[in-house]
């Protein structure tokens, strides 16, 4: 048989197990993304017990956002050589012993260390987990892309909920219960290593090209192309950022809600992050990736920009609108960017979920100096202005009609 062919025993089979696997990696993806959102949501407990700062909150994400970050880039380049299938249990080892000494910090600095190890655990997940959705694709590069993504944004509205149930009423310590979560995913994703290791190596080598950017397209116009799609990463995250990070404070001090009620309409809107992944990927299977990036995120620039001047009802709508048209664009900002570099899944996606994280973390940290200058109400003006970046769109080839 040819390299990059199979049988048609071999397609059948891959077609059963496809959605068996695809739904096993987002099902971790849930537990990973549910865990790294507890941080966000405890933060006003974080606040309050160590006596922090916006600009120290701001840090905390800082810290974790670029541990999840730098180190993505550097594990998808090299599984594009040579795959580690096991790597997924042991990324989240990482996860579990972070868990654990955030919930017995005794200090600032140990937390920071806590959330740096979790980070560690996330940049080592999120790039084989990334191929392994694209190799369980069966070609619709898109839906499986955006079912893996569903599983991380339903955990990570999941989190604020089970943050306000759970660690709020019980303290910090209560934080370890969730080590049974991440248990739970070492298991699963063990599994999910054996059957990529016994059924997709062959894949993986077939699918390694020789070609180094589209074949339509000069490098020049594959770079200038990279550097678009990360400038709407930018835009994007940022503004998720001033939402995961501060829209609890923002609706405490704007109007005068509880923790527990602000923590309700951050999971209202994280929920309609992950319904609005779904519906994202599938749509660019269907018109095209580069329509879809474009209305997701210029597409939510009118609802920021009422959301700083709306009262507490109006608020929560509007961030659910927002939620749902913003995260539709993430799944087809990363398959458009793995078709228009064939053979360098990995890399794609650990530089696009690298950056995501990054810039979510930098911009946290930037935010939160500001709010500390300013006030949690004119970060909202500022950031609400973002969406506007989508524009830029305009500026990327079709590479659907280019393959047609």
């Amino acid at each position: 048989m040819k390299a990059g062919s199979l049988t048609t025993a071999e397609t059948s089979h891959a077609e059963q197990t496809v959605f068996v696997i695809l739904f096993a990696i987002s099902f971790s993806h849930l537990l990973n993304d549910m865990v790294q959102s507890l941080m966000p949501a405890i933060y006003p407990l974080i606040r309050t017990n160590y006596h922090l700062n916006y600009s120290q909150i701001g840090i905390i994400t800082l810290v974790f956002q670029l541990s999840a970050s730098i180190l993505q880039p550097i594990v998808g380049l090299y599984t594009d050589k040579r795959a580690h299938p096991y790597s997924l249990p042991i990324g989240m080892g990482f996860t579990l012993i972070g868990l654990f000494c955030l919930s017995r910090a005794p200090s600032y600095e140990l937390i920071l260390v806590s959330v740096m190890l979790i980070g560690i655990g996330s940049s080592i997940f999120h790039p084989e987990s990334s191929r392994v959705a694209y190799l369980a694709s069966g070609g619709r590069r898109g839906l499986a892309q955006s079912i893996f993504q569903l599983g991380g944004n339903f955990g990570s509205a999941l989190g604020p909920f089970l943050a306000a149930w759970i660690i709020v009423p019980s303290g910090q310590k209560s934080i370890s219960w969730f080590m049974i979560a991440v248990g739970l995913a070492i298991l699963i994703l063990s599994r999910v290593g054996g059957w990529y290791k016994q059924k997709m190596l062959s894949r993986i080598t077939a699918k390694r090209s020789a070609g180094t950017g589209h074949p339509e397209f000069s490098r020049k116009k594959v770079v200038f192309s990279l550097f678009i799609l990360l400038v709407l990463i930018f835009s994007k995250f940022v503004y998720l950022a001033s939402m995961s990070s501060y829209y609890t404070f923002y609706l405490m001090g704007k109007f005068h809600v509880s923790v527990q009620h602000s923590q309700y309409f951050l999971g209202m809107f994280l929920i309609a992050v992950a319904i609005g992944t779904i519906t994202g990927g599938h749509l660019g299977d269907i018109f095209g990736r580069k329509y879809i990036i474009w209305l997701s995120i210029l597409g939510a620039a009118p609802f920021t920009l009422l959301l700083p001047y709306a009262n507490l009802f109006w608020t929560g709508v509007l961030s659910v609108c927002i939620g749902l048209i913003i995260s539709s664009a993430f799944s087809a900002i990363v398959v458009y960017g793995q078709e228009l570099i064939p053979g360098k899944v990995g890399l794609v996606a650990g530089l696009f979920f690298g950056l995501a994280f990054g810039m979510g973390g930098l911009g946290s940290a930037i935010l939160g100096s500001l709010a500390d200058a300013t006030s949690i109400n004119y970060v909202f003006k500022v950031c609400a202005f973002l969406p506007l970046i989508g524009i830029l769109t305009a500026l990327l080839p079709n590479i659907e009609s280019k393959r047609s």
